[in-house]
């Protein structure tokens, strides 16, 4: 699929929201995935008008009568191109993706940033968390986003950022510099919870890769721009759930918890541990997946697991 009539849209089209009107419908005649920060073909063109006018989605409203320079015109152009016939995803094109409330850098190193956590974030994790962390760990960080707002919302609190990848903590290190958090927040090479075996926390936050076989096959194009690495999780979707449940009670203090989302793969989870009493948290934002144990419950976890081997 390819943009259509783009030099007639450069020459005649006058205002932004002339622009957007335009870009509107080629987005909906190209039949793009949403998922990457937007779910719509009006927000996802604003993403792209925002990063080309430095403006805000506020400005834009302010100002959609506005012209635009034949410039601006042609920038806009050639992102809405590559959205369209390459399907990269809007955050990949602007480098900018947005998790609760804060800004980020992103490119194809790291997934963009989407996950219900963040609402949690914002909640300070309340009603669970019975008093403020010391110690939170972001397991599987990737550009460290919920690290980083951690961070924020805990300002007292020390924040690991582990990942397998050190692609991904390139991208997490100067996204903790962006934000001035360099004393606060530590980028860890780690498989799993190898580097930080000896380590105690109140709070461990995981969005690891949980897409399974089969979902992995099927998954829009805009995901292959993705490091596979970030999403591929086995047959089931649970390679990496399955260990962590059986590492996190070692690392956890008393009271502590643990927040993992596990998206689709949910199903699977529950049937798979019948016994162990996952808390499914719900979000008014919308998404779910998202489990909460507490050091206890993942001990009893172990136990059983141990003794069923």
């Amino acid at each position: 699929m390819q943009v259509r009539n783009l030099e007639q849209a450069i020459q005649e089209l006058v205002s932004i929201d002339d622009i957007t009107r335009w870009s509107v419908t080629q987005l909906n005649q190209a039949e793009v995935y949403y998922g990457h920060g937007t779910n719509n073909p009006v927000d996802e063109t604003r993403a792209l008008l925002s990063y080309v006018l430095r403006l805000n989605t506020a400005q834009l409203a302010d100002m959609g009568h506005c012209r635009m320079l034949s410039s601006e015109k042609q920038e806009f152009a050639e992102l809405l191109k590559q959205r369209v016939e390459k399907r990269i995803p809007a955050a990949y094109l602007t480098h900018q993706a947005w998790f609760a409330g804060l800004p980020f850098y992103v490119d194809e190193r790291v997934l963009v940033p989407r996950s219900p956590i963040a609402e949690l974030i914002e909640n300070d994790f309340q009603p669970w968390l019975a008093e403020q962390p010391k110690r939170i760990l972001d397991l599987c960080t990737g550009g460290g986003c919920i690290a980083i707002a951690c961070a924020y919302a805990f300002p007292e609190s020390e924040v690991d950022a582990l990942d397998i990848s050190t692609e991904a903590l390139e991208v997490a290190e100067f996204n903790i510099e962006q934000h001035g958090l360099t004393h606060q927040v530590t980028p860890i090479q780690s498989d799993l919870f190898d580097a930080v075996k000896a380590e105690k926390y109140d709070l461990i936050v995981s969005n690891p890769p949980y897409v399974d076989f089969e979902d992995m096959a099927d998954l829009p194009p805009e995901y292959l721009h993705e490091p596979e690495l970030g999403l591929a999780a086995g047959d089931d979707g649970l390679v990496l759930v399955d260990k962590m449940l059986l590492q996190a009670p070692d690392l956890l203090n008393e009271g502590g918890l643990l927040v993992c989302e596990v998206g689709n793969s949910m199903p699977a989870l529950a049937q798979k541990y019948p016994q162990t009493p996952f808390i499914w948290l719900e979000f008014a934002n919308g998404g779910d997946g998202v489990f909460l144990l507490t050091k206890q419950q993942l001990i009893e976890h172990k136990q059983r697991e141990t003794k069923a081997s």
